[in-house]
């Protein structure tokens, strides 16, 4: 390269860094304006960089007697504070089949789909003709039993002792044909086992059903069971009555609260998460077994210090913030443990109520005295910036 290349190069240099001292270096001015450098180009310091200039500087300037004036805040104290976000199945807190005990026809269906019916409910009905009749023989034969039982313990001694013992056994085994034939009969009627909700009802009166024939569902959906797994990072945190957020992945809008009703005694050793499930109460029957939910969990962690996020510097080394101790400024190394919106939770050596340097660390060095000042102040004097008379 020619020398006059190198010369422009050098002037283009030069000219970009003071253009860039002008504009973006407020507290260069009064230097640039000793020297005279800014006259010939027409540039006027504003007042406020003027009276700087003799006096305590804005933020990153000297302050009184040499000192760095800085804006700082204390550290204050925060928890770690971590959450959980999973998808989760519902179910119907308690869910029953119904199956007849025999085979045989429909004869009845006493509900509609979609009832709610109560514990005990007849529901169904299968053919029960012969059963009754066969309750009718036995109630017969109880009352024949009884009168012929009756009659020769009437007559006492003159009957013999035998005699008396097998008409009172004929009563006994009458009795017990009967309740066989009520027990019979009884297996006919198909019984709510709990109360809840019927299912869809595919079946119609005159089908042939079997012990194996599923007749309907019964849902009791006055609580909604969500199963959901969380990582084997949390086992430990997690116990039997907390609480978790929900929200119907179909409803959006809403947001439930539930608790933690039960954990597995093991994490899955090929997906490292843990089994939960919480209860959700169904407010307004507005929620259904099958369901997907978004199932959230807070968890709130041990304390730690917390800085402004522009107290955050960063060199070689890694993350670091300016203490102030003893009126001077001292680097203080750090870990980021968590970032929050308006703050950061960090641990080393830091203790909660330290000053924490926010703005003005472009001119700190370590051992450097330090001058407070306020916030607004700082920007005003940040926010000066020459104006070209032209």
């Amino acid at each position: 390269m020619s020398i006059v290349k190198q010369l422009l190069a050098t002037a283009a240099i030069l000219a970009a860094s003071f253009w860039g001292l002008v504009n973006y270096v407020p507290a260069s001015l009064p230097i640039l304006d000793r020297f005279g450098l800014l006259e010939p180009f027409g540039i006027v310091m504003p007042e406020t960089v003027a009276e700087a200039g003799s006096g305590p500087r804005g933020a990153g300037g000297p302050g009184r007697g040499g000192a760095v004036a800085v804006v700082a805040m204390t550290a204050g104290e925060a928890n770690l504070f971590d959450e959980i976000t999973t998808i989760g199945d519902g179910r119907a807190l308690r869910t029953v089949a119904l199956l007849p005990e025999v085979a045989g026809n429909l004869s009845a269906v006493n509900v509609q789909s979609g009832q709610y019916v109560n514990a005990g409910d007849v529901v169904a009905t299968l053919d029960d003709k012969i059963q009754r009749l066969e309750l009718d023989r036995a109630q017969f034969l109880v009352q024949d039993a009884q009168a012929t039982a009756d009659r020769v313990n009437a007559l006492g001694a003159t009957i013999p002792q035998i005699q008396r013992s097998d008409a009172n056994l004929a009563l006994q085994i009458a009795r017990l044909d009967l309740e066989e034939a009520q027990f019979e009969l009884e297996r006919r009627r198909i019984v709510a086992p709990v109360s809840g909700w019927v299912g869809i009802i595919g079946l119609n009166v005159g089908d042939q059903v079997t012990p194996s024939t599923e007749i309907t569902q019964i849902d009791d959906r006055s609580e909604i069971v969500v199963e959901f797994r969380v990582p084997e990072r949390f086992v430990g945190q997690i116990a039997l009555g907390d609480t978790i957020r929900a929200t119907p992945l179909a409803r959006p809008q809403l947001e439930l609260e539930g608790r933690i009703v039960a954990l597995d005694n093991r994490v899955d050793s090929n997906s490292r998460t843990l089994r939960l499930q919480a209860s959700l109460e169904n407010v307004g029957d507005v929620l259904r077994a099958g369901m997907a939910f978004r199932i959230s969990l807070s968890f709130i962690g041990e304390a730690y210090p917390s800085v402004d996020p522009l107290a955050i510097q960063w060199n070689s080394d890694g993350p670091f913030v300016w203490v102030i101790r003893e009126g001077k400024a001292a680097r203080q190394k750090i870990a980021i443990v968590q970032r929050n919106s308006d703050s950061v939770l960090v641990s080393g050596d830091l203790a909660v109520g330290e000053q924490v340097v926010t703005e003005g660390v472009q001119n700190l060095r370590p051992g450097a005295e330090v001058e407070i000042r306020s916030g607004d102040a700082a920007m005003q004097s940040q926010a000066a910036l020459p104006v070209s008379r032209g």
